[in-house]
This record gives C-alpha cells, sequence and structure tokens, in this order.
C-alpha cells in the first residue's frame, strides 16, 4: 500500500513538474538542433571549433517538396579581442546555443499563423562565425585560436541537406534576419546555382539592408567597421565578383545596397525605415554622441526635437533613394519598408501575421511576401513618414541595452527592449 502512494505522489509531482512544459511546449513548436558532422573535415567551424549546426522541421502535403532557409541574425565581431569574447558565447559556439529553437512568424507550421509557408520545410541555420557566413580565415598566434570559416559553414549546411530533400527543391526561399539578413545578400547568387535549374528560387531579407550612412558625426561609423570585417575574416574573396570589380573599394560590396545591383535572383526587402539598429549604431552610435544629447530621442521618439526627426527623416530618406532602382526598374523584386522603430520582423508572430501586425495598406508583412513570392501581385510597399503609422509594434531600448558600445553591440551583447504595442509596453529579449 505505502509503495503505491509513493508511486501515485512520484506521479503527481512529476506531473506537476512537466505540465507547465508541456502547456508551453503545445503552445510553440520546439524543433531539435542537428549538428553537421561532416564539417569539421572541410574545416567548416563556429570561432571556437565547434560543429555547425542547424534547425529542420519536415514540410508536409503540398509543401513537401518546397524549402525556406533562414540565417540566424545576431551581429558581427571585427577585432581579435571581440571575437574571442564572442567564441565563449552562443553567437560564437554550438557547445553554448540551446538544443531547441522556437519556429513562429515565417518558420511556423500553422495555417492560420502561416498561410503560404506553413507546409514547407523550414531551416534555421545557427549563427557561430560572427561574419555573416562569408569569412573563410584563421587567427592563430600560438596562444588564441580563432576559425572564421562562414563560407565554409554555409556550404557544408548546404551540401548536409541537399541529401535530405533540398536537392528535389520545388520551390525555395532564402531568408534571414538582421545580420542574417544581410548574408542573404552574400548568398542569395549561389543558392540559387545550388538548386534545381527548374525550381523557383527567391531571397528575402528582414532588417539585413544596412545602409552605408554618415553618423550625427558625419562619420562613416559602420563603414569603418565592416572594412576591419571584411579583412579580419578574409571575406572579399567572397564577395560577389561583379561588384567588386566594379569598384576601387572592393569592401563597400559587403554592403547590401552594392551587392544588390548584381543580384539577378528575385528579392524581397523587409525593412523599417527607421530601423532601431541603424538608429542607434550607424546614425547615432556613443561615438558620435558622447555628451548624450540623443538618450531621450532613442528611448522615446516622441521625445525627439525638431531638428532630430529632421534627422531621422534623413535616415528614411536615403533608404529609400538606395531602394529606388529596384523600386521603379525591377518588376520581380518585392519591399515592405514601413516606419515603424523595429528590427527584425518576419520571425515573430505577433509582428509577421496577427490581428494587430504591422500593416502598410492594410497588408500584413506575411500577406506582402506571399503575394510576392507566388506572383499574386507586384508588392512594393512604402509607408508613410512617421508618426503616421499606427500599426506599428517598436522596440525601444532600455538604459541597459543604451550602454553597449559599437562593437560590443554588434559583437556579441544581447539586448533588452522593451515593446510598445497599442500603449501597452512590456519587456522582451532581443538580439541585434
Amino acid at each position: 500500500m505505502m509503495k503505491i502512494r509513493i508511486e501515485i505522489t512520484l506521479c503527481l509531482l512529476l506531473f506537476l513538474v512537466l505540465a507547465p512544459f508541456c502547456i508551453c511546449s503545445g503552445e510553440r513548436l520546439l524543433v531539435g538542433m542537428t549538428l553537421v558532422r561532416k564539417a569539421t573535415a572541410h574545416g567548416a567551424v563556429c570561432l571556437d571549433g565547434s560543429l555547425p549546426a542547424y534547425h529542420l522541421h519536415r514540410g508536409f502535403g503540398a509543401g513537401s517538396n518546397n524549402w525556406i532557409l533562414q540565417f540566424e541574425g545576431g551581429g558581427w565581431c571585427n577585432d581579435i579581442s571581440s571575437c574571442l569574447e564572442r567564441a565563449k558565447t552562443r553567437r560564437g559556439s554550438t557547445r553554448y546555443m540551446s538544443k531547441l529553437e522556437v519556429f513562429s512568424g515565417i518558420l511556423s507550421n500553422n495555417a492560420s499563423l502561416n498561410p503560404d509557408f506553413y507546409n514547407w520545410n523550414r531551416v534555421k541555420l545557427r549563427y557561430c562565425d560572427g561574419a555573416s557566413f562569408s569569412g573563410d580565415s584563421k587567427f592563430d598566434n600560438g596562444t588564441s585560436l580563432l576559425y572564421f570559416r562562414g563560407q565554409r559553414i554555409w556550404e557544408a549546411i548546404i551540401h548536409d541537406l541537399l541529401p535530405k530533400g533540398l536537392s528535389r527543391a520545388r520551390k525555395a526561399l532564402l531568408s534571414g534576419c538582421s545580420a542574417g539578413g544581410l548574408a542573404t545578400f552574400l548568398h542569395c547568387h549561389n543558392f540559387t546555382k545550388m538548386l534545381p535549374s527548374n525550381a523557383s528560387v527567391k531571397c528575402l531579407s528582414d532588417a539585413g539592408f544596412f545602409l552605408d550612412e554618415r553618423d550625427i558625426s558625419l562619420n562613416y561609423s559602420m563603414r569603418s567597421f565592416y572594412h576591419d570585417l571584411v579583412a579580419l575574416q578574409g571575406i572579399e574573396q567572397n564577395l560577389n565578383p561583379n561588384c567588386t570589380r566594379s569598384t576601387s573599394n572592393p569592401k563597400l560590396c559587403f554592403f547590401p545596397q552594392y551587392a544588390l545591383n548584381y543580384i539577378s535572383t528575385p528579392y524581397f526587402i523587409l525593412n523599417s525605415a527607421y530601423d532601431v539598429f541603424q538608429f542607434h549604431h550607424s546614425l547615432v552610435p556613443p561615438s558620435a554622441d558622447l555628451h548624450g544629447h540623443w538618450n531621450r530621442c532613442k528611448f522615446d521618439p516622441a521625445a525627439c526635437s525638431a531638428y532630430q526627426i529632421s534627422v531621422l527623416q534623413g535616415l528614411r530618406r536615403d533608404m529609400l533613394v538606395a531602394l529606388y532602382p529596384s523600386y521603379k526598374n525591377s518588376r520581380r523584386d518585392g519591399m515592405f519598408i514601413n516606419s515603424c522603430f523595429a528590427h527584425c520582423q518576419s520571425e515573430s508572430q505577433d509582428t509577421w501575421f496577427a490581428v494587430d501586425s504591422p500593416r502598410i495598406h492594410n497588408k500584413t508583412i506575411a500577406e506582402a511576401v506571399g503575394d510576392w513570392y507566388f506572383g499574386r501581385k507586384i508588392t512594393k510597399e512604402i509607408d508613410c513618414p512617421y508618426p503616421c503609422d499606427k500599426t506599428c509594434h517598436n522596440l525601444i531600448p532600455s538604459p541597459q541595452g543604451a550602454k553597449c558600445n559599437l562593437i560590443s553591440i554588434t559583437g556579441f551583447t544581447e539586448i533588452d527592449y522593451s515593446f510598445s504595442s497599442k500603449n501597452k509596453f512590456f519587456s522582451i529579449h532581443h538580439i541585434c
């Protein structure tokens, strides 16, 4: 009798412990990690030498031969010290990564939440090289060792997926967020060449259209950062050769606005005209605002002065100017440029496709991307200037996040943001 009671008690305790997890996992799609075991033989390893990885959730039904590959984002490291620090985190090593990833937004398998891509094979490529999957170099001074092997990681993951069905793809979409969105510009062309010639292949960048922009002190902060990154990680050899041959400064081809001109694959650009990362770390980096005159504006756009608003409108104008050739001349390309203070909008369900999702001309991001991919409509949505859009889900950094400098934030620092929607505020954890 005592034994039965103990067993019942243990079962109840087990139920109480596991019940919350079961309820939570029942609401979310959790996908396990796959390590690329053969990668080491090709030198395709993370910063610390660990194996690269991805998460694959199989498609079904009519989508069983269609594929989405989503590059994970997470900034960059452009010097040895920041890369060494990064190698000790999940941004530089699969040893520290979560082994389960939540698939939501464009990666959801729920037709009501992701109507056009829910039944496709969906893959998330984990990011551990610090250079948007593009470097091919190594640092070894006898004491410290770093592998800059993003290009090889990209190729190793593709070769691991080809026999799993990618080689038979009928439709494919290469996408990514932030640094992962930039990676799509670097790999869109060769992704197309790796798939069947009769496949419909397109590319999508979410919050990856980083501008070659002067900051408020008239310095090219991001250009300097990217130049150091390209030099450190041996990226130039992997940039689009048509782009690098066309300029006296080949490193500029790391910027999407220059690379896009040489991409023939249909492209969709999803970006906020007031992208939070670019606002805080390209336009107004801490090095250009030593006295914190922009702090209130950064925390609350409504607190910006008339002059500061004019500077922000200049950022929007420069983005639209950079996109104008694609907007005017290309019928195959699409875009959704909203006027929100946001960064990455395709992976979160609330911004991808929900009742109160951001909209332009009453069209959600998911609807715009779907119309473009399947050719239902020409989709080139440009929002009106701030503050006209009342559908935005704005990200506002916390004071803790504001203390990060450019290198630490782009290198490996995770940032806490407050989320504002419909006059409601709550905290989320966000990665640049």
